[in-house]
């Protein structure tokens, strides 16, 4: 009995002491699992700062990149093709009014006015298509453009040969107007419809991007706040710190970073696609429109030229039928949705501008059906006088007035979209590097954060 009474007195005393020493062991054993957790606290939501500031800034730069190529190459590549189609078919019709001139002294005032516009459009090609050299990015524009150069030299051989060709002009006109019907405009529409699609292209891609950036900037830029404020919790928990200042400033400075670039994401993509649909498509179309209206035009004068030849009465109808209710365009094989109502019609032009147009197309289909009727009646020269003539009332002056109304529209149209250009390429200036300082700011606001907690431990 004193032996056992020895050994529970022993092990009573004992069991105080393994108790406190288990619980020394496992204080010690906890210990480090502060600090370690503490540093993975921080790993995270350092990587997840870096993420979303490598994230935001290459997002950034590539649209800064995307914009410049819609404003400095695809746009322009769209707008000189356009310009290429339109300028062709002016040249066309003025080269049928020098025909129909002929040696007139009695029209020398239209022959030199004539002769002036279809020289500053000819111009205007050469401009273009050298324009066009410079901004083809690949072969296969190069090789309509220089297709268009090899057509464009015969074409001004046959018109050459027109001009100089005395009674055999109108042979010769024929083949030239051939030749822009059946080889240069085909070409040009081809350039055209390769610029619009690469247009489209630009569009898409910038779409993709600005629709990746926002979602990746919300999504980590959310997390990293749920982070730092889970950060904060738990250092107030372990540490018993209710707030943690540096945390929160830089809780608040991340969110004020992906917020603006969120914004920024959704503004200059609303602002460039508004610049398209409202300026830049609608300043193609009245593009288009003006261009068969020139050939309309033309088509006047090759109805003369050719002895009443009624292929050119209809053809001067289906065009018209298409500028005044939309469809088919006849023999080229364009059409205009809407008409010149549709396309001069938008919340950039007022009801007045694009009645103006209207009204004003309608005045010289007018002055075709009178000088038809002067030609069916036998009457060529006078036909010919109303047509070429630059009095108010003849032909020409009523054409002139038409395309002036409409040249407006489309000046104020580019000049929006350019402006629109410029705006949003401002908006994006700085934002490749505006993440980087902030997200820097942010990691040292986490350091410092912890900074004191890691010294408790050493």
């Amino acid at each position: 009995m004193p032996v056992f009474r020895a050994v529970a007195v022993h092990y009573r005393d004992a069991v105080p002491a393994v108790l406190q020493a288990t619980r020394t062991v496992i204080r010690r054993a906890a210990r480090p699992e502060t600090p370690a957790r503490l540093r993975l606290w921080v790993a995270v939501a350092v990587g997840t700062a870096a993420a979303l500031l490598a994230t935001t800034s290459l997002v950034m730069a590539r649209l800064q990149d995307q914009v410049r190529i819609i404003g400095e190459v695809a746009a322009p590549q769209a707008t000189i093709a356009a310009d290429v189609y339109f300028a062709l078919s002016d040249m066309d019709a003025q080269v049928a009014r020098l025909v129909l001139i002929g040696d007139s002294d009695a029209l020398a005032g239209s022959q030199v006015d004539a002769l002036g516009t279809y020289q500053e459009r000819s111009r205007q090609v050469d401009t273009d298509i050298q324009r066009s050299l410079g901004t083809a990015t690949d072969a296969a524009d190069r090789a309509i453009v220089l297709d268009l150069l090899n057509q464009l030299a015969v074409y001004r051989q046959r018109v050459w040969q027109a001009l100089t060709a005395g009674a055999d002009a109108p042979g010769y006109y024929t083949q030239a107007t051939n030749v822009m019907h059946l080889d240069l405009l085909p070409t040009a529409k081809r350039l055209r419809d390769a610029s619009e699609t690469r247009l489209d292209e630009a569009y898409a891609a910038k779409r993709v991007t600005e629709t990746a950036g926002t979602v990746l900037a919300i999504l980590l830029g959310s997390a990293l706040v749920i982070v730092l404020a889970g950060l904060q919790v738990w250092l107030a928990r372990r540490f018993r710190r209710i707030l943690n200042p540096a945390l929160i400033a830089a809780t608040v400075l991340s969110v004020a970073v992906v917020v603006p670039a969120v914004t920024v994401l959704a503004v200059q993509g609303q602002r460039l696609g508004t610049a398209r649909d409202e300026s830049l498509t609608p300043f193609l179309a009245l593009s288009q429109a003006r261009a068969i209206s020139y050939d309309a035009a033309a088509d006047s004068s090759r109805y003369l030229i050719s002895g009443n030849l009624a292929y050119y009465a209809q053809d001067f109808t289906a065009k018209t039928q298409c500028l005044t209710g939309g469809g088919s365009c006849g023999s080229g094989g364009e059409s205009i949705a809407g008409g010149l109502a549709g396309v001069t019609g938008g919340p950039d032009v007022s009801p007045v501008q694009s009645a103006e147009v209207v009204s004003r197309w309608a005045g010289y289909q007018r002055d075709h059906e009178r000088i038809t009727a002067l030609a069916g009646a036998g009457r060529k020269a006078e036909a010919v006088d109303a047509l070429t003539g630059i009095r108010r009332g003849d032909a020409a002056f009523d054409f002139s007035y038409y395309d002036a109304a409409a040249g407006r529209i489309a000046v104020a149209r580019k000049a929006v979209f350019d402006k629109s250009v410029r705006e949003t390429r401002s908006l994006l200036t700085g934002w490749a590097v505006i993440p980087v300082a902030g997200m820097a700011v942010v990691v040292l606001l986490i350091l410092v954060s912890v900074r004191r907690r890691f010294a408790e431990y050493r």
